[in-house]
């Protein structure tokens, strides 16, 4: 992003502009020699461009040591950091366990409503900054409205109704502000999306490259469409509850799916196309997520090697958090059982363990999707460290144990696969499940030294043409559009090597359904559509792994296991409760059912 190697400055700014608009008294209003006030910010263009800058941050990115997909049926997060407690349903208006951690700063109540601050203060000021540039002025202004419009849907998708606020506030002011409507809150969202569209470039090139565009402009638009669409906010799932309105939409569902659908066919009328350059539906699947430039990138966040191992907000540390053991990584997010088994075969047939020929091989004539996504025993990978290069000429993982004998006897064992937990390499940031996350990561990285090298430049893609195009199906399925619904569905698993769907009615809808959890695997969209289709109590299960065994006549056994991770459901965890905190202090907040 444009100057954001300027970006410790605008810190300066900050403090300065909460010092003199949120204290009276004399000394605290005392510009320190190191800031700049909050007259010079309003005065000058390019202060105001790194304001807006700051204002990125609060967009987050996926990247982070505990991912979203380790809260829903994706994958394990192996060192906990209150993620257990998310999927065991057990979280509480006192500990939401890792959603109030800093690896999810973009979706937390206090942080977001910082930046939500930020961007009030940036409309009450913009008009009056005396720029020789209009363009320059709409721009920012557009930018902005994108930012704003993003903040509330990270919120909302998470607490239903939430205070819209639209001022700054001040620490004389009194600050007891309800929630808003469920409705009032998502068309505010549409509102600053459309107005960001309006004043936004198709795409940003060059020194604005990451700045947003009404392309992503149009498709947060989609994606709020289709949750508000969605059974999570026009089913009464809750039982009773003071204010359905706070987490209900309360929109003809026809008129709601019609919507979503058109949002969806306004970005897809841009300059878009799917991923599929080399015409190896593996290779062009890994490319869509590895390389800065496709044409199915919609709206994306950058990052700069070169910055070193400076913060997980400016920096993404993938092959070191997600990296096999033996790689001299630490595990952290690792597929499960569940999402494995849902990538299907080769012929579009759903994997099945109880057919001897699969069980036998199991990672055998799947989709190409799933060897871009999942590293599983035996699957290639880069040059091992020298630290461990001695165990694994093959370059290839290994994650089962070797036995002398006929029977799986810890007195006969040969070798644990060097990936493994029981393996010759930090065994601590073993694997429970027996994969490791492959999809994101950049092969060319090597993530043994963690100051020098463990960080990577793939981008994170807020929006790609993927989901669109999962949107639009999704709204057609539910307006009964069964054939145009295919014809979008197909276009994906035409780029993933896949033959095409063929079924109607529900059946159609169970099929886009795991279309959908296979495409967007660890993009942040699981956690949110288990929700959206009131599926927890189906998916949320104890967690499972591989276990792989070899003995000496050379056959292979797979067996089953749970990780040892608690999981269960609760209908309440459709939304999180907001914090006790927060309601101790604005006592007009209601909080939700169940809670």
């Amino acid at each position: 992003m444009v100057k954001m190697k300027n970006i410790r400055k605008i810190l300066f700014v900050m403090v300065a502009m909460v010092l003199s608009n949120s204290c009276s008294q004399d000394f605290l209003n005392l510009t320190p020699q190191s800031a700049i006030s909050e007259s010079a910010v309003w005065s000058d263009p390019n202060l105001v461009e790194l304001f807006v800058n700051e204002m990125y941050r609060g967009l987050g990115h996926g990247h982070h040591e505990c991912e979203v997909g380790s809260m829903a049926d994706e994958s394990h997060f192996i060192h906990n950091y209150g993620s257990n407690q998310v999927v065991a349903s057990l979280i509480t208006p006192s500990d939401i366990g890792q959603w109030d951690a800093d690896n999810q700063n973009a979706y937390r109540w206090s942080q977001v409503y910082r930046y939500i601050r930020n961007a009030n203060m940036f409309f009450e000021n913009i008009d009056d900054v005396p720029f020789d540039d209009e363009d320059w002025r709409t721009r920012l202004k557009g930018e902005v409205h994108f930012l704003l419009a993003y903040y509330y849907h990270n919120l909302v998708r998470l607490h239903g109704g939430v205070p819209i606020i639209t001022r700054t506030y001040n620490l004389e002011d009194e600050y007891e502000v309800p929630r808003n409507s469920l409705k009032e809150c998502i068309d505010y969202i549409v509102e600053h999306a459309d107005a960001a569209a309006g004043m936004l470039p198709e795409l940003q090139s060059g020194s604005n490259l990451g700045r947003a565009n009404k392309s992503g402009a149009l498709a947060l638009k989609s994606r709020i469409l289709l949750w508000a669409a969605s059974d999570l906010v026009n089913v009464p799932w809750y039982g009773s509850f003071e204010k359905p309105d706070l987490i209900q939409y309360g929109v003809d569902r026809t008129t709601a799916w019609t919507d979503a659908k058109n949002a969806a066919s306004a970005v897809m009328a841009l300059n878009f196309s799917l991923e599929e350059g080399t015409g190896d539906a593996f290779q062009d699947y890994t490319n869509l997520f590895v390389e800065k430039k496709s044409d199915e990138h919609i709206f994306s966040r950058y990052f700069i090697k070169t910055n070193g191992w400076d913060s997980e907000d400016s920096n993404t540390h993938s092959p070191l958090f997600n990296g096999p053991n033996g790689y001299s990584a630490w595990a952290g997010n690792t597929p499960i059982q569940a999402l494995v088994d849902d990538y299907e075969m080769a012929d579009g047939s759903k994997f099945d363990w109880n057919n001897p020929v699969e069980a036998a091989a199991p990672y055998e004539n799947r989709d190409p999707r799933f060897y871009a996504s999942i590293l599983y025993d035996g699957a290639p990978w880069r040059q091992r460290p020298s630290s461990t290069a001695a165990y694994d000429p093959e370059n290839k993982i290994s994650i089962r144990t070797v036995y002398s004998g006929m029977t799986a006897d810890p007195d006969q064992v040969v070798k644990y696969g060097i990936d493994t937990r029981q393996g010759p390499q930090q065994t601590w940031n073993g694997t429970y499940s027996g994969y490791y996350l492959r999809k994101a990561i950049d092969i060319s990285v090597d993530p043994e030294f963690v100051y020098d090298g463990a960080n990577q430049e793939v981008p994170w893609h807020f929006f790609r043409l993927g989901e669109i195009y999962l949107n639009y199906a999704e709204a057609c399925i539910e307006l009964g559009q069964d054939d145009e619904a295919k014809v979008y569905l197909n276009k994906i698993r035409a780029r993933a090597g896949m033959p095409d769907i063929t079924e109607t009615g529900d059946a159609l809808r169970q099929r886009y359904r795991n279309e959908r959890r296979i495409e967007m695997a660890f993009e942040q969209s699981r956690y949110f559509d288990i929700r959206r289709w009131l599926i927890g109590e189906q998916v949320y299960k104890p967690a499972k792994g591989i276990v792989i065994d070899e003995f000496s006549d050379g056959s292979v056994t797979y067996e089953v296991r749970e990780v040892g991770q608690t999981r269960g459901w609760n209908d309440r965890t459709n939304f999180l409760p907001i914090l006790q905190d927060e309601m101790n202090r604005n006592t007009l907040l209601i909080q939700n059912p169940g809670y």
